[in-house]
């Protein structure tokens, strides 16, 4: 059986929920990604953040991205998946809630995100052409 633990990116690094935006957005261009997990002083997850919410809801708003916080863009639950968790089951919550990226928590820590990059990599030629039509056919 393959893990979510097998397909992750290990090494997440979280942004905390009182870091700046522009914080995050330094975060993103050294780590490379384009999302950050928010953690919050309880060291749970809170959100995600992406480079696009950071345009949208910040820059496009006309808001100072020094001045914005991490946590003001955690809305809603966020999705994450067990470590242990089968690639089947990975699939299915991030096709049923439409997401791209998700965070894999092992004891009540974030240890990795999967990204469409890490399933690319890892699912068949099948699985992935499923997964996308899946994700992006109802948008």
């Amino acid at each position: 059986m393959t893990t979510a633990r097998d397909i992750m990116h290990a090494g997440a690094k979280c942004i905390g929920e009182d870091d700046s935006l522009y914080t995050a957005a330094q975060m993103m261009r050294d780590l490379k990604v384009g999302s950050l997990p928010i953690c919050g002083r309880d060291d749970r997850l809170h959100g995600i953040i992406t480079d696009r919410d950071i345009v949208l809801r910040c820059c496009a708003e006309g808001r100072n991205p020094a001045e914005m916080r991490a946590g003001e863009l955690a809305q809603g639950k966020p999705h994450w998946v067990d470590a242990g968790s089968d690639v089947d089951q990975v699939l299915s919550m991030m096709e049923q809630h439409q997401i791209r990226r998700v965070p894999v928590i092992a004891d009540h820590k974030l240890v990795g995100m999967i990204s469409e990059a890490d399933l690319a990599r890892h699912l068949s030629e099948e699985q992935l052409a499923h997964f996308v039509e899946s994700i992006y056919a109802a948008r």
